[in-house]
């Protein structure tokens, strides 16, 4: 399950895992697009405190590219 909320300055998908049957759910993952860059925040179960990740757009076109691709080393041209 997700959650999409545009705001004035950033797009938020919340992306809610719901668990497999018989396993606890992992922790919601918060997704924040800016103009300059993409966050994706977690909370960490251990220390309750958030971690927070940020990829530049070229990391994240890379990312979104890498994903349809087999093993192996690539580069943008």
């Amino acid at each position: 399950m997700f959650s999409i909320e545009h705001g004035f300055d950033a797009t938020v998908v919340t992306l809610v895992d719901e668990g497999e049957p018989g396993t606890p759910p992992g922790e919601d993952v918060v997704v924040s697009a800016f103009e300059e860059c993409v966050t994706l925040t977690q909370l960490d179960p251990r220390s309750g405190e958030p971690i927070r990740v940020t990829l530049t757009n070229g990391q994240l076109r890379d990312l979104v590219t890498a994903l349809n691709l087999p093993e192996g080393v690539y580069r943008r041209t």
